[in-house]
């Protein structure tokens, strides 16, 4: 083929991948870019199957090592300098930061993810599988879609040469689904990348709404509550008498109902996971259930109750806490109680105007992609996640992962059309922020 017939034909390629319409809000360069993202896919796809087919959840550390060791090859390969920080203090694998210098011109992004799923090797779901545009298999979707989704885009970039002016921190933790403690030590790594850094964007899971994509910049908390009461037993013919008192059973429907009554506030819930009361109760040792002793002429003398509570900001988690804790303060006749917070948390992302901002800039990238603009997804339906460890250090974009179904379960999916229309999001948001 001549020269002339190559030229003609990549043109082509450029037109058929951009539309008219998308094309008149695209610079050349940006043009190259869409098209470089396209030819992506197939890598992108091989990629995909092989980190599904390896597993990695997150206790599974010889996994966890594996896959990191080829994200990390990956990440050398575009130029990155990588680095793996091991995390045998706090019995989990490690994680990866990978840094790339630009010109310095523009917005220092820092790109989040994690490498672990919660399908240990002993789960009977496996195996990727492909059924037309859905792929199916352990964290095709949370988030090993997102992670293929983000090399490509960076690959595209080094094509189109983007990537050369970008300054990028990468953090891909190998213990998203279920972080070692110390959080101090675990979560240390991501903490001093963010305040080097202008903005976050995490590749996490793109939310879906009436078959739009929807665009999330908050992330509600997510730290567990544990309460332990105390009481005087005895016989039951006593229970309600100023010298046997209400008993612990008593005393901890109090306490839960003044949650229910007093504690509440917008965009904050708060869950009971389990709850038991006798003459003897206890959690279990690895804290999925309590169980309790009795009869039913017996007062309770001990209860116990573990839960959940996510909310909007850190400042509202401060809010609750103290309310939670008044509640717990007022105890009934003849009973003790304590409330303990949990340490391995995670904290809130609130929403912000600098977030706000950059969704206004990627909406611009919709827009000359030919996409539809991408509206704020209620944060009530997002869970938490690692930016919430940064949240309230700079402004940030969640979601330029894959869209799918069912995460954390078997079955879970990914829609591989998201592919496609996710990478060019990615890769031409982050070359325009690495603009002066």
């Amino acid at each position: 083929m001549t020269r002339h017939r190559v030229t003609a034909a990549l043109a082509g390629l450029v037109l058929t991948v951009a539309s008219p319409a998308m094309a008149a809000g695209l610079s050349p360069q940006e043009q190259k870019l869409v098209a470089a993202s396209v030819a992506e896919e197939a890598r992108s796809l091989a990629l995909l199957e092989k980190l599904v087919n390896m597993n990695s959840g997150t206790l599974n550390v010889a996994g966890v090592t594996k896959v990191g060791a080829l994200l990390q090859d990956e990440f050398r390969t575009l130029g990155f300098d990588v680095k793996w920080v091991p995390m045998t203090s706090v019995d989990r694998a490690g994680h990866i930061v990978a840094t790339h210098k630009g010109s310095g011109r523009g917005k220092r992004m820092l790109l989040i993810g994690h490498f672990d799923t919660v399908f240990e090797p002993d789960s009977p779901f496996r195996t990727y599988v492909r059924r037309g545009d859905v792929a199916e298999g352990p964290g095709v979707n949370d988030m090993k879609g997102g992670l293929v989704i983000m090399i490509a885009a960076l690959r595209a970039m080094q094509a189109a040469g983007t990537l050369k002016d970008a300054d990028i921190t990468v953090v891909l933790t190998g213990d998203e689904e279920r972080a070692g403690l110390p959080i101090s030590v675990s979560r240390a790594d991501l903490v001093a990348a963010a305040k080097t850094s202008d903005m976050a964007l995490e590749f996490e899971s793109l939310a879906r709404e009436n078959g739009k994509d929807m665009a999330s910049i908050a992330r509600r908390s997510s730290t567990d509550w544990t309460i332990k009461v105390t009481a005087e037993s005895g016989h039951s013919s006593g229970v309600f008498s100023d010298g046997a008192g209400y008993g612990a059973a008593y005393e901890l429907a109090r306490i839960l109902d003044g949650f229910r009554r007093e504690a509440r506030e917008v965009n904050a819930t708060f869950n009971v996971g389990y709850m038991a009361a006798g003459a003897s109760a206890a959690e279990n040792a690895s804290e999925t259930g309590a169980s309790a002793l009795g009869k039913n002429n017996i007062i309770a003398g001990q209860a116990v109750a573990k839960g959940d509570l996510r909310t909007l900001s850190n400042a509202q988690t401060d809010s609750i806490h103290a309310k939670m804790k008044a509640i717990v303060g007022q105890p009934l006749t003849g009973a003790t109680a304590e409330i303990a917070f949990g340490e391995g948390g995670y904290p809130a992302m609130a929403p912000t105007e600098g977030s706000r901002k950059l969704l206004a800039r990627l909406n611009e990238v919709n827009r000359d992609l030919g996409l539809e603009p991408m509206a704020e997804l209620d944060p009530l339906k997002r869970g938490a996640g690692d930016i919430g460890f940064v949240g309230d250090l700079l402004p940030g974009l969640i979601g330029f992962g894959a869209a799918g179904d069912g995460a954390h379960a078997a079955g879970e999916t990914m829609d591989l059309k998201s592919l496609d229309r996710q990478t060019k999001r990615a890769a031409l948001f982050m070359s325009r922020m690495a603009k002066p």
